[in-house]
């Protein structure tokens, strides 16, 4: 009876380390967005995390239409300094940006408040600011 516990035992723990490495590891979706980064700061009390935010100004189907101001909300690892580096520069010179990034299955409070995470910063060879 002993050793049928202990086996469930490990099986169970393995099973739960097995879907926590999923959930964080894995990602849903991978891609990127285009726009002004509104923001970039660092947030928390005892767990520090790196939120943004982002205008992605999307354009109506009709012409002549007026832009569609959509914000949208971001996080970024806080062991990818280069990348929290490029954000704090674009956000400061207005310049428009291409963000590649991934969609995490879960949140983690020690993560970050989004789902989304910044992976790169590519920025735009024009360097159209805003003035």
């Amino acid at each position: 009876m002993k050793n049928i516990l202990w086996v469930l035992t490990i099986l169970l723990v393995l099973a739960a380390a097995g879907i926590f490495s999923f959930y964080y590891f894995g990602y849903y979706e991978k891609g990127t967005m285009s726009g002004r980064v509104m923001r970039i700061s660092e947030k928390g009390l005892v767990f520090k995390t790196y939120e943004g935010k982002i205008n992605l100004e999307s354009f109506g189907a009709l012409r002549g239409a007026s832009p569609i101001q959509e914000v949208f909300d971001f996080s970024v690892e806080k062991r990818d300094t280069k990348t929290i580096k490029d954000l704090q520069e674009v956000s400061l010179s207005g310049e428009r940006v291409n963000l590649h990034y991934v969609k995490r299955y879960a949140k983690f409070f020690w993560r970050g408040e989004s789902l989304y995470f910044i992976t790169s910063v590519e920025r735009s060879r024009d360097k159209n600011k805003v003035e």
